[in-house]
């Protein structure tokens, strides 16, 4: 289970940098771009840190679905999930390769939340050997 999760994660996070790379390569995104805003939206210090703080959640899952006890990892994880749901959502495109790409992101983290959800969670009983 742990490393399924923290594959699905890794998805998430390669879909997430791809549909960036895809968007740099449309001249009109690059031109405004380098005019200081994204589709409208003025890029500030404070966008590039949101941004990055948001990114940062599927790398950082990528690791804790595999360290924490599992317990941990689903709480954790529905936290993750609707943050990460709603950066792709409401800071997405209506460009016809990020809607692509976003739903594939969307279908891992529902994914992601079923497996987290159905996680066995009860403490791991052991046996004596013989």
């Amino acid at each position: 289970m742990r490393a399924r999760l923290s594959t699905l994660w890794i998805v998430v996070m390669f879909t997430m940098l791809y549909a960036d790379v895809l968007s740099f390569l449309n001249a009109g995104f690059l031109r405004g771009l380098l005019a200081g805003h994204a589709e409208g939206v003025p890029v500030t210090p404070l966008l590039l840190v949101g941004s990055a703080v948001m990114v940062e959640i599927p790398i950082v899952m990528v690791v804790l679905s595999r360290v924490l006890k599992p317990a941990v990892t689903r709480r954790v994880t529905l936290v993750a999930v609707p943050l990460t749901a709603a950066f792709i959502i409401g800071g997405g495109s209506a460009k016809p390769h990020y809607l692509v790409l976003a739903a594939v992101e969307v279908v891992c983290l529902a994914v992601i939340l079923r497996q987290a959800w159905r996680m066995d969670t009860s403490p791991a009983v052991s046996r004596p050997a013989g």
